[in-house]
């Protein structure tokens, strides 16, 4: 059937790989995907299954109350999905063989929208790990215009190899920048080792003080590209906060001790790391190893990256470890005393602390 990208597409392609970058990703390769479909909509969908909520969804040029509208009353029920891995499906073909999977209020959301003439194309991304997810691309005509033919479906699909390729590489995006923030705190000299987990509990990355203490292979190792703990316990509480349904995930920081008789124990403060474009929940893990006996230095940056403070609320803690109460660390901090109250409770509830003897006891984890 040759080639159907020919060189005037060249442009769709450009738009597709310089887009996953830029300040509106996707946006620009939907609106020239339109055109060059000769469609009215382009949408694109990035969801981690079972979500009720899409990471990514975008329809350059529809009207937002029919996105809000889909996203609230059809997304998780949306019949119109788990399509044929890689194969563009049109919604004719979809209904034909599952009737009463369009219900009538999905039909007439259609028909509100533009019609029923839809091809639909989901990939699936890490299907066999826990940390998978999906794009679904979907491209639509106005009623008025004339039904998709079987050379659109072929136009549309010799765009896959492209898709996966730019799917995969804005992940890879999201992941670098959520990754940025906390090497900062291992990077500064402070006795901190650090291990980037993806949510398929794969060690991301590592700095040399993390590889020092897996490769002493007691209490927690490398097993091939995975993190492994000896302690079944150690394994279950990242096993939850990798779990992108489990109630734990993304519930801010939490701290475990990792036995080790021979190398000596170390103290572990594991933090979620969010890829809201991505999945939903938990996107992946920052773990940090410290020995008790660290001297790190408590320092407002380092706070901010390992427990995911702002930097406000990082420097009101630095002070309440000095020994002040919040209403002495208010006036050396030049903040009213109700700005210094709303700051703590934001750090207890990202520490998971209830009070402020919790919190000192806390950060006497990291500094002593």
């Amino acid at each position: 059937m040759g080639d159907p990208i020919d060189p005037e597409s060249s442009d769709l392609l450009a738009r597709l790989y310089a887009g996953i970058a830029s300040e509106a990703p996707w946006q620009s390769f939907l609106e020239a995907l339109a055109r060059w479909m000769a469609s009215t909509y382009a949408t694109v969908i990035l969801t981690t299954p079972g979500q009720r909520q899409p990471g990514t969804i975008v329809t350059p040029g529809a009207d937002p109350q029919f996105s809000e509208d889909y996203i609230s009353s059809f997304f998780a029920d949306d019949p119109f999905r788990d399509l044929p891995e890689g194969q563009v499906t049109s919604l004719a073909q979809f209904a034909a063989t599952h009737p009463d999977a369009l219900f009538p209020a999905y039909r007439e959301y259609l028909q509100l929208a533009g019609g029923e003439q839809v091809l639909g194309l989901d990939l699936r991304f890490g299907s066999d790990k826990p940390g998978r997810f999906e794009a679904r691309l979907r491209v639509s005509r106005d009623a008025s215009l004339p039904d998709f033919t079987a050379n659109d479906r072929v136009r549309l699909q010799s765009l896959v190899p492209h898709l996966r390729i730019a799917v995969d590489l804005f992940e890879k995006l999201q992941f670098a920048g959520a990754q940025r923030g906390v090497f900062h705190a291992a990077a500064q000299g402070l006795g901190l080792a650090l291990v980037v987990l993806d949510r398929a509990r794969r060690i991301v990355s590592t700095n040399a003080l993390a590889e020092r203490f897996l490769g002493e292979g007691e209490g927690v190792s490398r097993r091939g590209d995975e993190i492994a703990f000896a302690a079944t316990a150690d394994r279950k509480t990242i096993d939850a906060l990798l779990s992108p349904l489990d109630g734990a995930a993304g519930a801010g920081v939490t701290r475990f001790r990792i036995n080790r008789p021979v190398h000596g124990d170390l103290v572990a403060t594991a933090r979620p790391l969010a890829l809201p474009a991505i999945h939903s929940g938990t996107g992946a893990l920052a773990l940090f190893l410290a020995r008790p006996a660290s001297d790190m230095r408590l320092d407002p940056q380092v706070l901010r990256d390992v427990l995911g403070l702002t930097m406000a609320e990082a420097r009101l803690a630095c002070v309440l470890n000095a020994g002040l109460t919040l209403v002495e660390a208010a006036r050396q901090l030049g903040i009213a005393h109700n700005t210094a109250k709303v700051q703590l409770r934001s750090v207890f509830a990202k520490t998971g602390v209830h009070r402020q003897a919790q919190l000192i006891a806390m950060l006497a984890t990291l500094a002593n």
